[in-house]
């Protein structure tokens, strides 16, 4: 049996269906009984825990071949990652006194960079849990496609504003679906101690290119429009945000190069998702 945490997110949810269909069990850990109901009718075992409870995650993680990990995304940090740090002590604490078969952690592109930024989080996180006793894979998984949901609306409109730039730069991204998939894998593969996997699709994508998938879906003109970087802050502190200089940090750090992986990704996993199917799927969700 594999216990899967954030299973009511769409990585989580992609990890427990592609187990499922390779007819594994499966342990949804949830926080909420009811919103395991799908899963438990779909045959899962189904465990209650808050993530920072570590008693409670331990009975989730105990007596499994697998425990895929993952820390809710904090978008506005307090000062020095309080929140993750709590996480992380949490199911490091979990794993160790549950002992799991092995871990797939999903990390991020970045969590290795030294200049301060968002993605220091998922670092962290690597830093915590390289010690733990069993076998660990840390699996990086670049910018999200599904991000691209937040430009629906405006794209609809005929632009999306893009604080990725220059516009024709392309940059590693994934969709969610293929981050499930590659994590389901790595759980039943067999390695030993730790292990970084990279993953990314398998062409680069540019705002220009994320415009042009619009438009091939929307069937109208979209251009992409750059949003100037002295404007960032004062948008995000409009959106409700206490912290956004980690978020304009890891921006940067996109834009001038010092996020990727090593190599520009040639040893990176390759997910099968690309910019224009993740677009039509988005549009068609958010239709429905």
């Amino acid at each position: 049996m594999y216990a899967v945490t954030g299973i009511t997110g769409k990585v989580g949810a992609a990890v427990a269906r592609s187990l499922l269909s390779a007819d594994q069990l499966v342990r949804a850990v949830v926080r909420d009984r009811d919103k395991g109901a799908e899963w438990a009718n779909l045959g899962c075992d189904i465990a209650v825990a808050d993530l920072v409870d570590a008693g409670a995650l331990t009975k989730a993680f105990a007596g499994t071949e697998g425990v895929f990990a993952m820390l809710p995304p904090v978008f506005d940090p307090a000062p020095g990652f309080p929140e993750a740090r709590e996480f992380n002590a949490s199911m490091y604490t979990a794993l160790a006194a549950a002992k799991p078969k092995k871990v797939v952690a999903l990390s991020s592109i970045g969590a290795d960079a030294l200049q301060p930024n968002l993605l220091n989080a998922l670092g962290l996180m690597e830093d915590a849990l390289k010690t733990l006793p069993m076998p660990v894979a840390f699996l990086r998984a670049a910018w999200f496609m599904e991000n691209a949901a937040w430009d629906i609306a405006s794209a609809r409109e005929g632009n999306i504003q893009s604080y990725l730039q220059p516009l024709a730069r392309p940059i590693p991204m994934i969709a969610p679906d293929d981050v499930g998939r590659t994590a389901a894998a790595l759980l039943q593969e067999h390695w030993e101690e730790r292990r970084v996997v990279e993953l990314e699709g398998a062409q680069r994508v540019s705002p220009n290119a994320l415009a042009d998938a619009f438009a091939k879906v929307l069937a109208q003109p979209v251009r992409a429009e750059v949003v100037p970087r002295e404007r960032w802050e004062s948008i995000f502190r409009a959106q409700g945000m206490k912290n956004p200089t980690p978020r304009m940090q890891m921006i940067d750090g996109f834009n001038a190069g010092w996020i990727d992986f090593p190599n520009r990704g040639a040893n990176a996993r390759k997910g099968c998702i690309g910019i224009d199917q993740a677009i039509a799927t988005m549009i068609q969700r958010a239709l429905t």
